[in-house]
Order: structure tokens, then sequence, then C-alpha cells
């Protein structure tokens, strides 16, 4: 076991970073996972547990929508974005720039919202389902399956944009060239030798849509209705069980991180039987199109970016409304905001401190971690970085379930603070910062740094006043992608904060469990706004920073 250069500095990041997570992520889902095989008192072992829930025709049909909700979003969500990668990356479309900013913007804000806001549109009582009535057409809900399936793919379509645009654009145009000289058409050779050359990105991507569709809790609180979710029924019995131990929460929990897994596994079999790799040399220009073809691969990437982001923008124009309990009317109004301000500021002050907290720690853990699975190529940090992404395939639900069985009694209580927040934040959050350091220390010559430590600097001191600063673009994406997802969380806040921790999501939950509609909305768009502002100044910053050192 080698680590090279800085063997000191790199050890104690690897036994940092396991210790870190070994107590705070892998086992309080241990936790869980032992909760399930255990009797009411937490004391004997059993399997009533599962033979509980597994005879439960009512648990299996959450189960079962779980996984077909995640599979029909995830499908979907690929048909759709792959093919705006393609366009965005081989096709001379006008607006690119445009396209590629705006496209980001569903990352930056919580599908949550973007559930509510389209129930706002198109719920029985919405906007547009009343409108399309009043005209005499025919129009159902968006409760169930269509609706909650469409608020994924409006949302999380980014996961396969931006890889698979990076596969598309990393294609090396020599493999198409010797296709078409073989005498395969364009198009042929695009179907037959380019995708699946850039599969293994879409299907990176797709594994992160299904993932995430999986321990979503938002979106199906708000649309699923009576259709039950294994993520929100995980939630109900933890918080409805009154026995010692809660068992039957804990079964839910471990189908919820069983499904996950089962899915990353078929993955890794499906890409380790291939090879996709292509030595790329030269990048693929673009393809001439007439101006029929332009027009219409134009009108598809603006129809779909613009169709994103229409629920944010109603569900701030919403906010200015007048409700009368769940009633809208159209009446300009500031009353939502003044309902809101006049409760307390306290949610907004609290999401502001625990996402920039969680932003700092994640960054702390992440950037370390990303730079010493990427220098130090070990069996020890091989496990490390296993267990630095691990947290991406367990739902948020689970970890909170798992926290609150940890912490809350014995030689280290938590709960009932800030501090579990942040620790719940950070883990779940903390690949973003291991992924986007890792990407960009590829770029970095490691000879830059062996020749700081030859001239005498400590590995730690170089790392700290070479690598970061040139890895401040990852650091910063990283952190901004922390940020937001944090201030956006609601599957593990909703089961570990105490009252007056309370955060903007949390408020939106509970406006909507007692028909908030307008608080909701004011909720929603103070968000919104206190999510991306702060995004563009930092971006902003960040490039004159990037252009000061040209």
């Amino acid at each position: 076991m080698k680590f090279g250069a800085g063997a000191g500095f790199r050890i104690t990041v690897t036994v940092f970073g396991l210790l870190f997570l070994g107590l705070f992520f892998l086992y309080p889902v241990l936790r869980v996972f032992s909760a399930s095989f255990l009797d009411s008192s937490g004391a004997q072992l059993t399997l009533h547990n599962y033979a509980k829930v597994l005879s439960s025709a009512f648990y299996l049909d959450s189960m079962v929508n779980s996984l077909w909700i995640g599979v029909l979003a995830t499908v979907a969500t690929t048909l759709v974005a792959a093919p705006m990668a393609f366009a965005l990356a081989r096709l001379p479309l006008a607006g690119k720039t445009a396209l590629m900013a705006l496209s980001i913007l569903p990352l930056v804000l919580p599908s949550f919202v973007g559930a509510y806001a389209l129930l706002l549109l198109f719920g029985r009582a919405g906007i547009v389902t009343s409108g399309l009535h009043a005209l005499g057409i025919p129009f159902g809900s968006i409760y169930g399956t269509p609706g909650i399936v469409l608020v994924y793919v409006l949302t999380l379509y980014p996961f396969v944009l931006l890889p698979a645009l990076a596969g598309f654009k990393a294609v090396d145009v020599s493999v198409e060239e010797a296709s078409q000289n073989l005498g395969a058409s364009r198009w042929r050779s695009l179907r037959t030798v380019t995708v699946p050359i850039v599969m293994p990105a879409i299907l990176s991507g797709a594994l992160l849509v299904f993932i995430d569709t999986l321990e979503n809790f938002g979106v199906p609180f708000v649309l699923a209705e009576d259709m039950p979710i294994l993520a929100v029924e995980a939630y109900k019995l933890f918080v409805g069980e009154t026995d010692t131990n809660p068992g039957s929460a804990g079964v839910l929990g471990v189908l919820l991180v069983a499904s996950t897994a089962a899915v990353v596994m078929i993955q890794r079999r499906y890409l380790g039987r291939r090879r996709f790799a292509t030595g790329a040399r030269r990048s693929p220009p673009l393809i001439p199109l007439s101006r029929g073809f332009r027009a219409l691969a134009t009108a598809y990437c603006w129809t779909l970016v613009l169709a994103s982001l229409v629920p944010f923008f109603a569900v701030i124009v919403i906010s200015f409304l007048e409700f009368r309990g769940p009633v809208l009317h159209w009446h300009v109004s500031l009353d939502n905001y003044v309902e809101l301000f006049e409760r307390s500021l306290r949610p907004l002050q609290n999401t502001l401190f625990l996402s920039t907290l969680a932003a700092l720690g994640a960054a702390l853990l992440g950037v370390p971690i990303g730079y010493v699975v990427t220098r130090a190529r070990t069996r020890i940090t091989a496990l490390l970085d296993i267990v630095a992404t691990m947290p991406f395939a367990v739902a948020g639900t689970v970890l909170g379930i798992g926290m609150i069985i940890t912490f809350n009694s014995g030689w280290l209580v938590l709960t009932g603070g800030w501090f579990i927040l942040v620790l719940a934040y950070v883990v779940r959050k903390v690949p973003f910062s291991v992924r986007t350091s890792s990407a960009i220390l590829h770029q970095i010559d490691p000879s830059l740094e062996e020749a700081s430590i030859n001239l005498g600097v400590s590995p730690a001191m170089t790392f700290l006043r070479l690598t970061v600063p040139l890895m401040l673009g990852g650091i910063v994406g990283g952190m901004v992608l922390t940020w937001v997802s944090a201030a956006s969380e609601l599957s593990s806040t909703v089961l570990l904060y105490s009252g007056q921790w309370q955060t903007l999501t949390v408020v939106m939950f509970q406006a909507l469990e007692s028909t908030g509609a307008g608080l909701a909305a004011a909720t929603a768009s103070l968000l919104i706004f206190f999510t991306v502002v702060p995004i563009a100044l930092i971006y902003r910053l960040l490039r004159r920073y990037e252009m000061s050192l040209l």
C-alpha cells in the first residue's frame, strides 16, 4: 500500500475520512439495518418486522409504486435529455450559451417547489385546470403517477443532460469517420457507434435520476395523494411507531437501500461487460443541418428548458395573489408575505445558517478526500472513495431515521439541536465535493505538487497553498451544489429538526399539511430567491478571480 510523496498527509486524510463517514454515515445506516431485525424492545432478534411489512399489500404497493415511478421517470428523463445533449454538442443551434445556462437552473431549484407549483397550476382547483373547465375542456388533475413523473423529468433532466453533453463532445471524430468510410450513413453511424460510446455517461446520469426518485420525499408528499410511496411511508411509519425499536420503519429503510443498491449493481454489470474507451484525439465537428431541421432542434431544446422553468415562475406569481383558505382569488396582495414574516424570520435564518455550515463542512471533508482518492490509488483509498460516494444511494429518510436511532441516547446525544442537521447535510452532500474536486484534479499535473514538496514545503501546506487555489473552480462548484441542495432538503430535515430549528422547507411542508397554500407559495418564492441570487453572485466573483489570474 503506497501513498507516494506526502504519505503522512494522505494517510491522515484517509483515516479521518473513514472515521467520520464510518461514525456518521455507515453506523447510523447499519443501525437502521439492525433495527429491522430486532423486536419492539430492541433486545431480541426476530423476522417479525419483515413478515409484517412484506405480508402487507399496502407496503408492497408502496415499493412497487416507488420502483415503477422511478423506472418511468428515469426512462422518460433519459429520452428527453439525451437528444438535447446531442443537439447542444453536435448541432449548430441558436442561443446555445443561453440554453446551457438556463438548463442548469432546475438543479438549483428544489423539486419540492416544482411539485407544489404544478399543483397550483394543474391541481383540481388549479389555475389552468379551472380555466380549461370554464372552456368546457375536460381535464383531471396532476395528482398521481403522471404528475410525479412530470415533475421528475422537468427537474432532474440536467442529471442526464450534463454528462451526456460532455460524452458527445469527447467522442473521437476518427471513430465516426471510420464508420462512414465503411459505408454507414451519418445517422446510422450515430446510432451504432456514437451512442454506444456515450452510453456510460448517459447511464451515470440516469442512475442519479433513479436514485433521486427513490429517495425523494417532497414530490410524492405533494402529488401522490393516497398512493403509497416507500420514502413517504417510511417517514410516516417511523413517526407513528411508539415502540422502543422502530423495526417496521427499519424494514422500509432497508428496502429503499436494497432497491438502490440493486440498480447500481445492474449498471456496473452492464458497463463491466463492455468497452467504451476510444482514445479521443479530435472532437467531432458540428453536423450541418437544413434550415428546417435546425429550427426544429432549436425549438425542441428551448421548449424543454422553458417548460422546466414554468413551475418556478408560476409559484412566484401566485405568491403575490390573494388566498382565502385554500381558494385562490385573482387579486394582487402581499398578505402571504406579511403572514410569513409576521410569524418569524427564524426559518429563513436557520436555512441560511445550516446550508452555509453544510457547504463549508462538505468542502472541508470532501476536498481532501477527493485529493487523496485521485492522487493515491491504493486499496484503502479505493474503499474511501466507495464510502464517500455511498451517501448518493441512501435516502435522506433512511439517514434521518438512522441518526435518530444512533444519537438519541447513549454516549453521544445530538438530537434536538442544529449540529445533527449539519451532520446529515454534510454526509448526504459530501459526494458533490468529492466528485467535483476529483474531476478538477485530473487536469492538474501532479508534478507541480511534487516540485513543491521537493523544495521543502510540507504536503499539507502544498495542498493548501498550491493545489487548493488551482482547484478553486471545482471547490466552489461543489460548495454551490451542497448549499443549494441543503437549502431545499426536506426528507432528512423533517425528521431531524426541533422546534427552534425549523427551515423554509419545513414551513412549506407544514403549510401544505394545513392547506396554507398562500404561505407555502410565499415560502417557496423566498427559497427560490435566496437560492438563485447567492449562486449568481458567487459565480460572478469567481469569474472575476479567474480573469485576474490570466
